[in-house]
């Protein structure tokens, strides 16, 4: 195992504990204390994973995520002494694949991460197959790109990935909770109403001509065109 992992924390004795653990499983470690800093070495690092502290110096985690939306794919697991659900909703709206409130148990933030790095990598081996064309929509899995009709998507991590379950299966139908399961992994703070917002958003940036790509299920949830553009559903 050599898989690298960014701890950014400002609490050295929390981000020392952390960093031991880690590296014990055998993970290569590195570890940041101020916001600002962990941008300029994550492009020298190069981590799989990330774990990361909302209250920093220099730049919060949030600021942070959205530095990471144009940066490939990058796993985070917010750490927070916020319970605030507000707060939770914000990180995994902004792309967070966890979160954790302190003080948290080191054993289940190790087993999170061990879930987390087998999901991206059971996506990489995915997406190591050609791209996804479905009805004018593109998407390149590996580099994480999209294109409606040859325009570039500026789509965000959970945005992409909610795209990417959908048009890889046309025509099969998703529940929301079972697509919460599959593009967050885990049980979500906010609810299924977050797969809605998420579509939202999906089908205002595909636009007019390629938003109905992706078809409501009434009363189950959604399914992406079984080819082409889809005839009549009505759009949440």
């Amino acid at each position: 195992m050599h898989e690298k992992v960014m701890v950014i924390e400002d609490e050295r004795k929390i981000a020392e504990a952390i960093a031991y653990a880690l590296k014990r499983e055998g993970y290569e470690v590195e570890t940041v204390h101020d916001g600002g800093e962990a941008i300029a070495r994550m492009s020298l690092f190069r981590p799989e994973a990330i774990i990361l502290d909302v209250m920093l110096p220099g730049m919060d985690g949030y600021d942070i995520l959205k530095k990471l939306q144009n940066k490939g794919r990058v796993g985070v697991i917010m750490l927070t002494a916020k319970e605030d659900i507000v707060n939770k909703i914000l990180g995994l709206e902004l792309g967070a694949d966890d979160y954790m409130t302190k003080p948290f148990d080191m054993r289940e933030l190790l087993a999170r991460l061990r879930s987390l790095l087998r999901r991206m990598q059971a996506a990489a081996d995915e997406g190591e197959a050609a791209g996804i064309e479905l009805g004018g929509v593109a998407l390149d899995i590996g580099r994480r790109t999209a294109a409606a009709g040859g325009r570039s998507l500026d789509l965000t991590p959970k945005e992409f990935d909610l795209l990417a379950q959908l048009a890889a299966r046309p025509g099969l139908v998703y529940t929301r909770e079972q697509l919460l399961d599959h593009v967050w992994g885990m049980d979500f703070a906010g609810g299924t109403r977050t797969v809605d917002i998420h579509v939202q958003r999906l089908r205002k940036k595909l636009g007019p001509d390629y938003g109905d790509v992706i078809q409501t299920v009434h009363g189950i949830g959604y399914k992406a065109a079984g080819g082409g553009r889809a005839e009549n559903e009505h759009q949440n």
